[in-house]
């Protein structure tokens, strides 16, 4: 609950702190007004962090740059055709912007640049009524045209104008709805919901990797799990990742399974909790989130009816892996980043092999080798995805895990198996074998390897010898 006494106070404190004082003076001295603007005056009003400071002023952008450059170490001007001046100011990055006053033409999400000579011009075109407030300085007044500290208190989001008209002008907007929704906790105005279903369709003018961007930054809250319920529920996700909805798979009355939805949305949830605690103070791991929200995508492509009232779903997880690849790509996430959710979904049914009946050695090597430096993802990835109320279940599955994880680390001393390798190398088996690079160097390198791990640390001598009878039953 927002408390304004207290509220007011922390506006205090931002106007009053060494960069933003540094920069109003600046400002002030040159005859321009200045205000911070958007996120940092909704963020200090609420008593959370404030990150990134933005402002917004009626000097040009060339006037922007000459009064910066002598109170900062370094400007940049790559957004100074939309009015936007960047600088370093006492080790912080700020941005500067001219007031706009833009207009849209409902083909493309790229306004047509209009600068402003008013401050609540510029407020009134922003894109929800919570980050259209601004705090002049450094006299300290609260500039709040549309209503935002109402929203505040109620904690929920609505656009400045009619959301058809904010939502036709940035269609990005309506993804922007579900991670402000996430990030601060807040509900949807229901006008705002039913323009964001209603105009769903025009997402397709904004870039892939736009909504990429704001993708990650909704997996990056605390809470993803709000906003893509968010995204569902208005079937904006349709749009970018329908693979999501699919989930929500019809239940007969003869084939009753787990829902598959609220599965997948309970293993992000519970893979979060897991690596806070596994890794307090790390940045989130997107990818590993990504992973849990897609790890059953392939259920409904696999799905089979089975007589007796059974549902199956085999080698879902190859299909999923698959789907989410070319889901990523299309949404141009990097490589890496796409790698390690296909890999993860994957392998992200294996465990449940080892909860059955205990390993051998090699198999758990097998399977440190196939998750290769994605293993402590697949550890958490693997111990979210048990939901079931059965506690008994629940504890042998998190036992049998412990049990894995302890073996590895154990094997890991002795064996080094975060880099498993064959005893010899290519060139030492050329040199036994008496043969040039090719095939057949690689055939055996892989044949030293199966035995690596089906064995463990074989030494030099003993692999050479293998290595020999191997060659030599091959005639």
């Amino acid at each position: 609950m927002l408390n304004m006494a207290e509220g007011l106070a922390r506006l205090r404190e931002l106007a009053e702190g060494p960069v933003v004082s540094v920069v109003a003076q600046a400002f002030q001295d040159a005859g321009f007004d200045l205000a911070v603007v958007g996120g940092p005056v909704r963020d200090a009003l609420l008593g959370r962090d404030v990150n990134d400071l933005d402002f917004t002023t009626n000097a040009s952008p060339d006037e922007i740059l000459k009064i910066v450059t002598p109170i900062s170490s370094t400007q940049w001007d790559i957004g100074r055709a939309f009015g936007t001046i960047g600088a370093r100011v006492r080790g912080e990055q700020v941005e500067i912007t001219t007031y706009r006053a833009d207009s849209y033409d409902g083909v493309t999400r790229k306004p047509t640049v209009e600068f402003g000579d008013a401050i609540e011009g510029d407020l009134v075109r922003r894109d929800f009524r919570v980050n259209a407030m601004a705090l002049k300085v450094p006299e300290i007044t609260l500039v709040d045209p549309t209503g935002g500290v109402e929203d505040l208190v109620a904690g929920v989001l609505r656009t400045p104008t009619d959301p058809k008209v904010s939502f036709g002008d940035d269609p990005l907007r309506m993804l922007r709805a579900a991670r402000f929704s996430a990030q601060l906790g807040f509900s949807i105005a229901d006008e705002t919901l039913a323009a964001i279903s209603e105009l769903r369709e025009t997402l397709k003018i904004v870039s892939p990797e736009r909504i990429q961007s704001e993708l990650v930054r909704l997996m990056q809250t605390d809470d993803p799990v709000r906003g893509i319920r968010v995204l569902v529920d208005s079937e904006l996700i349709e749009e970018f990742m329908p693979e999501v909805s699919a989930l929500r798979l019809e239940v007969d009355e003869h084939h009753h399974h787990k829902d598959v939805y609220e599965h997948s949305l309970t293993v992000l949830q519970q893979a979060i909790e897991l690596e806070k605690s596994r890794h307090p103070g790390d940045a989130p791991d997107v990818a590993l989130r990504i992973a849990a929200l897609l790890h059953d995508i392939g259920k409904p492509r696999t799905r089979k009816l089975e007589s007796g009232g059974a549902v199956t779903f085999h080698h879902h997880d190859v299909v999923g892996s698959r789907m989410a690849r070319k889901r990523l790509q299309a949404l141009r996430f990097d490589g890496d980043t796409t790698d390690a959710v296909a890999k993860l979904i994957e392998l992200h049914l294996r465990f449940f092999g080892y909860a059955e009946g205990a390993w051998t050695d090699a198999a758990v090597r097998r399977y440190v080798r196939d998750a290769g430096d994605r293993l402590e993802q697949l550890h958490i990835l693997t111990r979210a995805d048990v939901t079931t109320r059965n506690r008994r279940k629940a504890q042998r599955l998190a036992s049998a895990y412990d049990d894995i994880e302890s073996r590895i680390a154990d094997l890991r001393e002795q064996e080094e198996l975060d880099s498993i390798r064959p005893d010899l190398d290519g060139n030492q088996i050329q040199q036994i074998l008496g043969i040039a690079p090719g095939r057949e160097v690689g055939e055996a390198y892989k044949f030293l390897l199966e035995l690596r791990l089906d064995e463990g640390v074989l030494g030099a001598d003993a692999a050479e010898q293998r290595l020999r009878e191997w060659w030599a039953a091959r005639g």
